[in-house]
């Protein structure tokens, strides 16, 4: 009887926890649930396209033919590292690091600090007709396409037809491949990337000094501090963390050199200093039809740049800074 008795009341706690647990799950859906809805779409999103994809990787490790389809990825005996140390005994393996690095180098030198520089400029603005006139403006070519940059490129740069040139034949000059030429390639790239991206990387900068205590400039002013001083004492320490954040992505993002924008203007004549690992990946792994060694220099860039991503948060930390976890 005792022991009945024992079961029973087990089996009734376990209920009323069960049913509190319920209890609880109801509210917390009637509390959050639509907030949870409205992330579905994206989480469907990363899980169908950014996961689940995740699953061809082993390819990298396999010998699959581009016509084998599922029963290659599932079948196929493992190669081991093969293709990994085929891409590492390449010809243009340095070749092509050594061009994704500068020209990532190069983007980061001019393109990073220029959206800060902007964004204090914008904010000591005080007519707000101009200030918006400025912003909407410097906005604007984030919203073309790579294509329509490209295009444009051509217009300003292209040997017949071209604008540049049309000036220089009117002062008497020859016209120039500029795009042809692998001295001014990488920087057209560069100059491409800055006008495209300034003015949209300014947004969170901007957001981050309109938090600013205003009266941390007014203290400034009476101390007879100018607006440089001012920027450089109270502006930059004050958005420092957004600075830093922004730092370490693209210290993560060093090897995405800018596939789409390279791939629409480079030719042959400057692959020297144009072609990087993802223009590399889609000749040898698509065009070629070499499908597993195209995944596996895919890989290896994506670990390459999760270990920067890694050393760059950590080195963040070890400077007293938040990073991003």
């Amino acid at each position: 009887m005792a022991q009945a008795s024992s079961a029973v009341v087990v089996q009734g706690t376990q209920t009323r926890k069960q049913r509190g647990v319920v209890t609880r799950a109801r509210v917390f859906l009637r509390k959050h649930g639509f907030y949870y809805l409205l992330f579905l779409p994206a989480a469907l999103y990363f899980l169908i396209f950014k996961y689940l994809p995740m699953f061809g990787l082993v390819i990298a490790f396999k010998d699959v033919s581009p016509f084998s389809g599922l029963d290659g990825i599932l079948y196929e005996p493992f190669v081991g590292f093969k293709h990994f140390i085929n891409f590492f005994n390449s010809y243009f393996f340095w070749d092509i690091m050594e061009n994704t690095i500068m020209i990532s180098l190069w983007k980061t030198l001019w393109g990073f600090p220029a959206p800060i520089l902007l964004a204090l400029l914008i904010n000591e603005v005080r007519h707000t007709f101009f200030k918006r006139t400025v912003q909407t403006i410097s906005y604007l070519p984030h919203f073309l396409s790579m294509v329509i940059v490209a295009g444009l490129v051509y217009v300003v740069l292209g040997v017949q037809g071209g604008l540049v040139n049309h000036v220089v034949r009117l002062f008497g000059g020859e016209p120039q491949n500029f795009l042809g030429n692998p001295q001014y390639f990488r920087t057209i790239l560069v100059t491409t990337t800055v006008w495209q991206t300034v003015g949209w990387g300014s947004i969170l900068y901007l957001a981050a000094m309109a938090n600013l205590n205003p009266e941390l400039y007014e203290a400034a002013m009476i101390d007879g501090a100018n607006k440089l001083q001012q920027a450089w004492a109270i502006t930059l320490p004050g958005i420092s963390y957004v600075i830093v954040i922004l730092l370490i992505f693209r210290i993560g993002d060093l090897l995405d050199a800018g596939f789409e924008q390279i791939l629409l203007l480079y030719s042959p004549s400057v692959y020297e200093v144009a072609d990087i690992i993802d223009t590399y990946v889609y000749r040898a792994g698509l065009l070629s039809l070499k499908y597993s060694f195209g995944t596996a220099v895919g890989l290896f860039k994506s670990l390459l740049a999760l270990i920067l991503l890694l050393v760059a948060n950590k080195v963040a930390h070890r400077l007293g800074h938040t990073g991003i976890w």
